[in-house]
């Protein structure tokens, strides 16, 4: 009996979880195409602006396919990434605290939508030890409620999972905000004792490849709530 109603138990559990997190991947993917929507109406809006002053600081638009979609803006590009998998909040995270996770905790199951910025030379150049950083992930969950981690500085950060939907307003709100801390966020000139020294074999290297590893900020401790 013991060993029947364990299997009883472990069948219903894959099935309630296999439905659930099908549900939040497919939120996710919705998402994630409202957003390329609104980050290519958002492209075409400021370019109608932006044209009339210098048609070489037009933003541009470039689709990577089902899982990836990126905007260049000046010197950086904006990486937008879809996961493709559902995640579970660790309990240490704030949204255990909210009643709306008390009361159903499915609705801590979330897809995970990833924002990272990269130098567009990075791109152009082929510099593949150059740095990106996380500006933003955004998670959807079964019932299209978001939550931002993000840079607080800008009030990127939306942590109430109860109360925010993912709709047009609310998405071109993220798209922007994470445009206007990546243009602010500047390249700074690395710490001299992080650059100091190369070996004959990196000089050469380099050369070769006229690569030589950039990040914001290279050399220096990047924390989440930098600016």
């Amino acid at each position: 009996m013991n060993i029947l109603n364990t299997k009883a138990a472990i069948l219903a559990t894959i099935m309630d979880k296999a439905s659930l997190k099908q549900v939040v991947c497919k939120n996710t993917k919705e998402i994630f195409e409202d957003l390329r929507k609104v980050v290519q109406s958002l492209i075409a809006e400021y370019n109608n602006e932006l044209g009339e002053v210098d048609e070489n600081v037009l933003l541009s638009f470039e689709d990577k396919g089902e899982f990836e979609y990126q905007i260049k803006i000046a010197s950086d590009i904006l990486v937008f990434s879809l996961h493709t998998n559902v995640f579970q909040f660790n309990r240490d995270h704030n949204v255990w605290k909210q009643s709306y996770v008390k009361t159903n905790p499915d609705n801590a199951y979330s897809g995970i939508i990833n924002v990272y910025n990269f130098l567009a030379d990075s791109f152009k150049y082929t510099r593949y030890e150059d740095l990106g950083y996380l500006v933003a992930r955004i998670f959807i969950n079964r019932e299209k409620h978001y939550i931002v981690e993000g840079k607080r500085q800008l009030g990127l950060l939306q942590t109430d999972l109860s109360l925010s939907t993912a709709d047009h307003d609310n998405l071109r709100n993220i798209v922007e905000t994470a445009i206007n801390y990546s243009l602010n966020f500047d390249l700074l000139v690395p710490p001299y004792d992080t650059v100091k020294i190369m070996s004959v074999g990196q000089m050469f290297e380099k050369i070769e490849n006229a690569r030589i590893p950039t990040g914001k900020r290279l050399g220096f401790q990047f924390k989440s709530d930098d600016i």
